[in-house]
């Protein structure tokens, strides 16, 4: 046998849950997901997702999860630790996916992990402290991200088609992606992820705001207001921002984000790594200032 510490790093999403093996080489597994760990079931149901990945060989020595939703239900995240321990018995350490995310994009470093995608949070961390801003879900948050901008896009088209609001080409491109449903209202009615559907029309928003839509252009303004508040209140003493997630992967949005960022003070520097890679850091260091929000288990 290898005399190299096998240390495999979980990142459990709501999703996918996908896995790597870093021993003597390096093996990637992924799986099912679990609902998170704020549910009632949620322990049961990420070790039930988990385990399966983990029963063969080679097992692992530390073992380093990020769960989805691990930051409310910081009991639940101990509760896993312990269970995944004992199950695996391996060292393991546990923490909300957006601290692993933090974590593997800044390489353990101070700084902001700005997420943008269907939904939005910011979590700042240097020595001196750790501070996640918003990532409160589409009801009461998630500012600027893609369901945000899809909410405020299916607004405007509702606006306009009664006259309470100015015409825009997003009425002509929301009615061809909702189909075959005939109007926004019923569209929103239908069952499902509604951050998710209201997601999916955010390229819309945000290609029509790069061709000079004025209702667009204003929607993506504010996202990008929003979102630059987020990171700066997230700051804790720190100016680099990493930016994840998929709207940042639209030129045009990424482009106007990282000014505004610029013109708040903060420097745009590139990912080190994902929240596999922040696992895998985790579990091996605990000098590092996630380390209040990290639940170990032997």
């Amino acid at each position: 046998m290898s005399s190299v510490p096998t240390t495999v790093a979980v990142d459990l999403g709501k999703t996918r849950c996908r896995v790597i093996v870093d021993g003597a080489e390096r093996v990637v597994r992924s799986g099912v997901g679990a609902p998170g760990l704020a549910t009632p079931e949620g322990v049961d149901d990420a070790v039930a997702a988990i385990l399966p990945l983990l029963d063969r060989d080679p097992r692992p020595d530390l073992l380093g999860v990020g769960a989805a939703g691990a930051w409310a239900a910081p009991a639940a995240a101990q509760q896993l630790a312990t269970a995944l321990a004992a199950a695996a018995n391996a060292r393991t350490v546990v923490a909300s996916d957006v601290v692993t995310a933090h974590a593997g994009a800044l390489g353990g470093a101070p700084g902001v992990l700005l997420i943008a995608g269907t939904g939005a949070a910011a979590l700042g961390a240097d020595a001196d402290g750790i501070r996640l801003v918003d990532g409160w879900g589409p009801d009461i948050g998630d500012f600027g991200s893609g369901s945000w901008l899809g909410r405020e896009a299916t607004r405007a088209v509702q606006r306009a088609a009664v006259g309470l609001g100015p015409a825009t080409s997003l009425s002509d491109a929301v009615a061809a992606s909702i189909l075959p449903a005939g109007d926004v209202v019923s569209w929103i009615g239908e069952g499902g992820s509604l951050a998710r559907r209201l997601g999916s029309l955010a390229p819309l928003v945000l290609d029509a705001a790069a061709v000079g839509d004025p209702v667009a252009a204003d929607i993506a303004a504010e996202a990008v207001r929003l979102l630059t508040a987020s990171a700066v209140a997230a700051s804790t003493g720190t100016r680099d921002v990493v930016l994840h997630g998929g709207l940042t992967d639209h030129v045009w949005f990424r482009a106007e984000l990282t000014s505004s960022l610029h013109a708040a003070g903060r420097t745009i520097v590139p990912a080190n790594g994902d929240a596999l890679d922040g696992a895998l850091l985790l579990a091996r260091r605990t000098d590092l200032p996630h380390e209040r929000f990290v639940h170990r288990a032997e």
